[in-house]
């Protein structure tokens, strides 16, 4: 992989990218196709690739490539895509601040500290895993607690199991692939318990790596005491019900020394709240426009930073525009601004970007708060599309064209899904 591809480093970019995940490496790939030349992609970690390079597993590249990769094969080409375009990556280094003039402040091992002038920014950081403080699991604080990201670096990057019987509570992605992952290295998984009424995870991941595997699946249930003292000794479960209230005279105890926690990601916005960025509170993540521009001008965001995707061929789509936006901004040929605020309806969490422009075609991305068996999509008045099903835990994705707002005249336009009568 990946660790740097300067040897000095320059005070003045076009472009700085912060995060050198998928995110960032597609973002700078698009500044330089829209004509930024400087351009620098800053990375915290000590080889570039993100998350990408513990994700061992099969089923990246389907969409963007036409064909399945492993997580590292998947970072690798577009790695090797930034280098020959001659991209500046710097790894191992962490951005202490970035003011509103676009100074960035950095700091490395190799290279000490620099400022740096950028005439756009494009913030990548992805996103963190909630822990066990953010569910306020009762119990003793002991050891074999850990989250399923962290799990699967162990496993797959240091070649460590994290212990002999695993219990998963959520069921998220990873904690499913990890199910899998941990059964195929002969770690008994008792089970994979979920509060919600439904899986978490995309439907391909609860047949491939539970399903396949006959791992149980627990709806409706939550883990609500740790045992243990020096090293978890089990868990005890309960049924929820309507309310996520825990059953406690249904409850029972399952004998483990490990719990994985997979209970969703938080976008990682330090940096977006120290500049102020406007935040969405449903996503956690800045507001964006159509060209994936926060409310500071020339400033982007892009990937799960702005919020979390179910496929990292989605991340790389959103963030191919967010940086061809960002040289565009470069070379002061920029797209007119948006006109219609979008405002999510009736089952919609929420949708990004915020705002489009009619006189553009526009990817929207969207979730819902509950599962639809068939729906109906419904874009204000001025169009619709039925929709088979809707799963919480699987992005929906609307194709805008001009011509749906060609007679438009308004500001705004309400995305709801309903359920098809």
């Amino acid at each position: 992989m990946i660790t740097e591809s300067i040897k000095h480093l320059n005070s003045n970019y076009d472009v700085v990218v912060v995060g050198g995940g998928p995110a960032g490496i597609a973002a700078a790939l698009g500044a330089k196709e829209s004509g930024a030349e400087r351009i620098l992609i800053v990375d915290r970690e000590k080889e570039a690739g993100g998350i990408l390079l513990q994700c061992i597993h099969p089923g990246f590249g389907l969409q963007h490539f036409k064909e399945e990769l492993t997580g590292p094969e998947y970072a690798q080409r577009f790695l090797e895509q930034a280098i020959a375009q001659d991209i500046d990556i710097i790894a191992d280094a962490y951005i202490l601040d970035i003011d509103g003039d676009r100074r960035v402040k950095l700091m490395s091992g190799s290279h000490g500290m620099h400022v740096i002038s950028a005439k756009a920014t494009v913030l990548a950081m992805g996103a963190r895993e909630r822990t066990r403080g953010a569910i306020r699991t009762p119990g003793t604080r002991c050891s074999g607690v850990l989250t399923a990201g962290l799990a699967q670096r162990f496993v797959n990057l240091l070649g460590f199991l994290p212990g002999n019987k695993a219990v998963i509570l959520g069921s998220g992605d990873i904690g499913l692939i990890m199910a899998r992952r941990l059964t195929l290295e002969g770690v008994e998984v008792a089970g994979v318990f979920e509060i919600m009424p439904h899986a978490n995870g995309l439907n391909r991941n609860i047949v491939q790596c539970l399903q396949d595997f006959n791992i149980p699946l627990y709806l409706s249930t939550t883990v609500v005491e740790i045992h243990g003292r020096d090293r978890i000794e089990g868990v005890t479960v309960a049924p929820v019900n309507e309310h996520l209230q825990p059953l406690a005279d249904q409850s029972w105890y399952v004998p483990c020394d490990t719990l994985l926690l997979s209970i969703g990601l938080i976008p990682e916005n330090e940096l977006s709240r120290q500049l102020q960025l406007r935040i969405d509170p449903v996503t956690s993540g800045p507001v964006v426009s159509s060209t994936m521009e926060t409310s500071m001008n020339g400033v982007f965001a892009c990937g799960n930073v702005v919020h979390i995707h179910d496929l990292v061929d989605f991340v790389s789509q959103e963030a191919i525009l967010a940086g061809r936006n960002a040289g565009l901004y470069v070379t002061k040929n920029r797209p007119p601004t948006d006109n219609i605020r979008l405002i999510p309806g009736e089952n919609v969490a929420y949708c990004v970007p915020q705002t489009i422009s009619s006189d553009r075609d526009h990817t929207v991305y969207m979730r819902v708060r509950r599962p639809l068996k068939e729906s109906i999509l419904k874009l204000g008045d001025i169009y619709e599309k039925k929709l088979r099903y809707v799963f919480p835990a699987e992005m929906v994705n609307l194709k805008v064209k001009p011509r749906f707002l060609q007679n438009f005249h308004g500001e705004a336009l309400t995305i709801d899904i309903l359920p098809l009568e």
